[in-house]
């Protein structure tokens, strides 16, 4: 019986000390959640002013632009920019994801139809294990990306599209709704569409120099980058949203386990103090 009290004590031990980290860590990622939020929140200030400039140059004049990244071309390719983590330890954050973008590409009838880059290391690894070819992939990213960091995959994301390599091309992510929640997302960025969107435009009164296409030209792009970057922003929020969920969800479980080997150990206890005084009793009563 001291063998098994012991026992009991030690995983009381171990378990406790493993509740501390997942704490620990719940800590960390509520720390970085917060600061994602207020960094998505910022963005959206910027992105919101980009959207409005854009699709007043786009609806100036009432004409239709001829610029590329706005035409929609006959679909032979499509290509998939997957955002996942790096590492484990955020629920079910990796797994839902890649579940939804495996039965997109289960649709496409050849691997030649679709083209995958993936930003982070569970689902390039992911992809590469399933021998799946990976175009292009960005490992490493910060709690809270700038844009120069993300600059070179979302770059050539927008100069595959101009080089006509995919006609289509769809972000993969998870988007933050709250703390508790978030949803599978499969956004397409390009071709650039506004027609889901109503609004007056107000360059009416501005005369444009140069003109409104040549503006386009160079604004475009830098729209798009701006539309990716903002799904890697949202990204990044949901992440850490999963990682404290699943962290505050392995405390609970460990103060669970905790609570239930202390009964078993006070049981176990009070089972060996009734068997000491009953074998003293009855050494006594032989006496």
């Amino acid at each position: 019986m001291g063998a098994s009290l012991n026992e009991i004590k030690s995983k009381i031990a171990s378990t406790a000390k493993t509740s501390q980290i997942t704490g620990a860590m719940q800590m960390v990622s509520a720390a970085k959640l917060q600061k994602s939020e207020n960094h998505a929140k910022k963005y959206q200030t910027y992105a919101s002013k980009v959207k409005q400039v854009t699709l007043d140059l786009v609806s100036h004049d009432k004409g239709p632009s001829k610029n590329p990244m706005m035409l929609k071309r006959e679909v032979k390719k499509t290509g998939y920019l997957v955002i996942t983590s790096d590492r484990g330890l955020v629920g079910g954050y990796n797994a839902n994801i890649l579940k939804s973008v495996m039965s997109e590409l289960m649709k496409k009838k050849n691997d030649d139809a679709f083209s995958v880059m993936a930003l982070g290391g569970m689902g390039a690894d992911f992809f590469k294990a399933r021998d799946i070819k990976v175009s292009y992939e960005l490992r490493g990213l910060s709690d809270q990306p700038n844009f120069e960091e993300v600059r070179h995959i979302v770059s050539e994301a927008v100069k595959l599209y101009q080089s006509e390599e995919f006609d289509e091309l769809f972000v993969c992510y998870n988007h933050h709704v709250n703390s508790l929640t978030s949803e599978v997302r499969m956004e397409k960025m390009l071709p650039i569409s506004f027609d889901d969107v109503t609004s007056t435009p107000s360059l009416d009164t501005f005369e444009l120099e140069p003109d409104r296409d040549q503006i386009l030209d160079q604004l475009l792009p830098q729209y798009a980058e701006s539309l990716i970057y903002g799904s890697i922003v949202d990204a990044k929020t949901a992440e850490h949203a999963a990682g404290m969920t699943a962290m505050q969800t392995a405390t609970d479980n460990a103060n669970s386990v905790i609570h239930d080997l202390t009964i078993q150990f006070n049981r176990a206890r009070q089972a060996a103090i009734t068997q000491e005084i009953t074998e003293i009793v009855a050494g006594a009563a032989a006496l």
